[in-house]
């Protein structure tokens, strides 16, 4: 009998090996050999290449250290608060005019939305350079109306970066509300409104309470993208705006820091943890009520 059941046992296991491999070789190693690399003195070039050794918090202690660091720091948070509330605010709002409109409506509209969102990051970003360049389609129509022309991406090329990657990730959202609002019971609305409850009252009262968790999860997700946004930013200011995955960037592969580059990835790591705690909290919270 209880060889049956090792047997059945190995039977039932055995199949997930061939996956737990793959994690442990594509997830869990990578992430080790992240975490080692941030205490190293790893580097491309100098006697750092040919003689890598361990250096402790070194690091940690010359990023918290590096006034580079807060500044990029202090970037990563207004691109990451400017994107997350424009596209999960702009999503809603088109998911909500859609709702009431009819199919040929909804198609078309859709169709739009997500012809940016479908594009790959670097197009996406190609297509946004083009739009706020000083010949760009902006200062044309500018002109057209009688507007000087600005130069948006120098002047202000992190409003400009935060408007593009609004345009490039508000169709995630929109799908996201679109299906919460049509699993929206159609009675309960219904009820509100023969009780003299409003559009503006019922979105209130009715709505956003029925779809709350699908809001903070849509929140959620957008900032854990966002956070790593790379592409749309290095490609449209170089390195004027400097988030901290450009940052990291620079460090690691211009100035060939392979090991401090290690370390602000690591801090990137902790702020998409962080957010993501609170996010949990907040609709664990709000389930125990």
């Amino acid at each position: 009998m209880e060889a049956y059941k090792k047997k059945r046992f190995l039977e039932k296991y055995i199949y997930l090996v061939p996956a737990v491999l793959l994690m442990l070789f594509f997830f869990i190693w990578p992430v080790v050999l992240t975490v080692y690399y941030s205490f190293t003195n790893l580097a491309l070039t100098g006697t750092a290449a040919s003689s890598q050794s361990f250096v402790g918090l070194e690091n940690y202690k010359r990023m918290f250290s590096d006034s580079a660091v807060q500044t990029s720091i202090v970037t990563t948070i207004a691109f990451l608060i400017g994107s997350v509330v424009g596209q999960t605010i702009l999503g809603f709002i088109i998911a909500l005019l859609m709702k009431e409109k009819n199919r040929i409506f909804r198609r078309v509209v859709g169709a739009v939305v997500l012809a940016a969102w479908v594009m790959p990051e670097t197009v996406a970003a190609i297509c946004a350079y083009t739009f706020f360049t000083d010949k760009g389609t902006l200062n044309l129509i500018l002109e057209a109306v009688g507007t000087g022309p600005v130069s948006w991406l120098f002047k202000y090329p992190l409003a400009s970066v935060i408007i593009a990657n609004i345009w490039h990730g508000t169709a995630f959202s929109m799908m996201v509300y679109q299906s919460a609002l049509d699993n929206v019971p159609g009675e309960v609305a219904e009820s509100a409104k023969m009780d003299g409850a409003g559009r503006i009252q019922n979105l209130i009262y009715i709505t956003i309470p029925i779809i709350k968790d699908t809001i903070l999860t849509n929140t959620m997700l957008i900032t854990l993208s966002t956070l790593g946004t790379f592409g749309m930013v290095y490609t449209m200011t170089g390195t004027t705006v400097q988030t901290l995955p450009v940052f990291m960037y620079i460090r690691a592969f211009k100035n060939y820091e392979l090991g401090y580059g290690t370390a602000i990835s690591m801090l990137v790591l902790l702020i998409g943890a962080v957010f993501s705690i609170f996010y949990v909290r907040v609709q664990n919270k709000d389930g125990a009520k």
